[in-house]
């Protein structure tokens, strides 16, 4: 590491070549119609480029592909409307920060005819409103989380909890429930305005361009939270094209954020009621959790928020987001450790867990952030784009509070387990950490909106089945692309998650932006987790509220497929 704690771009690019896969390198552009970019007939007025695509873990990529920025939601529904009559597709394209391959697949089935539409350029618009005597945001699509979160801020306004990164769309949020970690802790009450759920349960409306049978065009429409089509828009996993969001949101709040590192895991992920210092007994305490466990580590790093009008006397003042620096620089020697690790040295990875555990206790110490106090958004965002590229996986388990401790013990022994099998047979295929955070479900009654629709494609969306589920637990297990035997061991580890946490106790959800159904041919290939689990696991409700409703309202929306990826095709067809 150098002496401001950084590691030169020069030095990162002599690196070996699997290094390409995860390192944090901006995609290829070129301005302007290069190359024959421009699509017959597309409509005049508006520039189309060739633009690289990368999503986050460097394993989907596209050197060039036709893009363009329309300059509003009418210039969208022109470019839809020629697609349509044209054979072609369209995607949005927000940050990219994805892994699933809900924009773009560089399979050998991704579409030949199809551009981009990139929103993050002139579709970023917000301003704050009223709605029914509460507070509300409306924003474009292509607004980043960072943008949003500061208007609101600076309107006294915040959010319960977001994802962590700052460089997502907010289209791109919702069309994957995005989500952050919080459940009322013990005595706590929720604030009108506020959810803890997804993003999407605090949409009060949406503009979308969907198909109108009566003049055979696709159209700018508004979509109130009472509307039928409200089910499958909320959450339409890139089934749809929304271009305006209208939020409720409430009073801004003061966190505090503490970072434990003295807990170990087999006290935090024990057996419940088996210390005062397991995950549910910090859930209880504070409500808002996420513990970040290194492979091959006796001590996870466990942050907990909690609500603090007044700031304590140990903490230090966050003024600004991303106060965890130490994650966003990467040290040359684990930049030597992961090269080796990828290219097929393993047995590294017990040695790269420590020692980013024991970076991960440094940067917190010297960075004077184990005890961090401000307003909301400072402490809910800590991912900047600069962090490790890693691949992972993610599951919602939907359960009851009381149940929580009972899901992350039983995972935890299991994936602990199977590690150490692994190791003793001089396999490693996981090198990045576990994750573990909770959040409540997407109630629509939070929305105070009469006959508010619920998210019949949400993760968290309420079982009616099991109405005594109040709780997710969302699972994340990371690793470097690229690693040997990823992809066997993530198919293994989700066939014991579909079969431990079944029937009264627990179920299981898809966490849509990660990777999932992973076949023999790797992830989003199993035909029995896309065809039956999934689908299963949206199928109570009814109407429009549960799996075949939405679909087949998502298909009447878009009756050309014209938002449609190959992805969809298979798991929504």
């Amino acid at each position: 590491m150098s002496a401001d704690g950084k590691v030169s771009r020069r030095s990162l690019l002599t690196q070996a070549g699997a290094l390409g896969a995860w390192l944090p390198l901006g995609p290829l552009d070129a301005t302007g119609d290069v190359g024959g970019a421009r699509p017959p007939g597309f409509p005049e007025g508006i520039e189309v480029y060739r633009r690289g695509f990368r999503n986050w873990a460097g394993d989907i990529r596209l050197d060039a592909v036709p893009t363009c920025a329309p300059r509003s939601a009418e210039e969208v529904v022109q470019i839809v409307n020629w697609a349509s009559q044209s054979g072609y597709r369209i995607r949005p394209r927000g940050m990219a920060h994805n892994w699933s391959p809900l924009t773009l697949s560089d399979a050998a089935g991704q579409p030949q005819r199809l551009v981009l539409l990139d929103t993050t350029k002139h579709l970023h618009q917000v301003s704050t409103c009223r709605s029914g005597g509460l507070a509300c945001v409306r924003a474009q699509s292509g607004v980043t989380m960072s943008v949003l979160l500061s208007r609101l801020e600076e309107s006294g306004l915040g959010m319960t909890a977001t994802p962590a990164p700052g460089d997502l769309t907010l289209g791109g949020v919702l069309a994957v429930d995005g989500h952050g970690t919080g459940v009322p802790a013990q005595g706590e009450s929720r604030l009108p305005g506020h959810t803890y759920g997804s993003l999407s349960n605090l949409v009060l409306e949406l503009q979308a361009v969907v198909y109108d049978a009566h003049s055979g065009r696709y159209v700018l429409r508004t979509f109130t939270r009472d509307a039928p089509e409200m089910a499958g828009l909320l959450v339409h996993v890139g089934r749809a094209f929304v271009t305006e969001a209208t939020l409720r949101v409430g009073a801004n709040q003061r966190l505090r954020c503490r970072s434990f590192l003295d807990v170990p895991a087999s006290e935090l992920f024990g057996v419940p009621a088996s210390s005062r210092r397991t995950l549910s007994r910090f859930l209880d305490q504070a409500g808002r959790v996420e513990a970040i466990w290194y492979p091959f580590t006796a001590f996870p790093w466990l942050k907990v928020w909690s609500r603090s009008p007044d700031r304590p006397s140990s903490s230090r003042l966050a003024g600004r987001p991303f106060n965890y620096p130490f994650s966003d620089n990467l040290p040359e020697g684990v930049s030597a450790l992961l090269t080796r690790i990828v290219q097929g040295e393993g047995w590294l990875t017990p040695l790269l867990g420590t020692t980013m555990a024991t970076i991960t206790a440094a940067g917190l110490k010297a960075s004077r952030a184990t005890d961090l106090w401000g307003w909301s958004k400072n402490l809910l965002l800590y991912i900047k784009p600069t962090t490790l590229r890693v691949t992972a996986n993610g599951y919602a388990i939907l359960t009851r509070r009381r149940d929580v401790q009972r899901v992350v013990q039983e995972f935890a022994t299991h994936y602990q387990s199977r590690l150490d099998a692994y190791r003793r047979a001089d396999q490693f295929p996981v090198n990045g950490p576990l994750e573990v955070r909770v959040t409540g479900l997407d109630r629509p009654e939070d929305v105070a909106q009469a006959g508010a629709t619920t998210a019949a494609l949400s993760a968290i969306r309420p079982s009616t089945e099991h109405p005594d589920w109040d709780t997710a637990v969302w699972i994340d297990m990371l690793t470097f692309p690229g690693t040997p035997g990823a992809a066997a061991f993530y198919r293994e580890m989700e066939q014991w998650i579909y079969g431990n946490y079944r029937d009264d106790y627990a179920g299981v959800r898809v966490e849509w932006s990660k990777g999932w159904g992973y076949g023999h041919e790797g992830p989003w290939s199993d035909p029995l987790v896309l065809g039956y689990e999934i689908p299963r696991s949206f199928r109570d409700g009814v109407g429009q509220g549960n799996w075949n409703g939405a679909v087949a309202a998502l298909n009447r929306l878009d009756p050309f497929r014209v938002f449609s990826a190959p992805l969809h095709d298979q798991l929504m067809p």
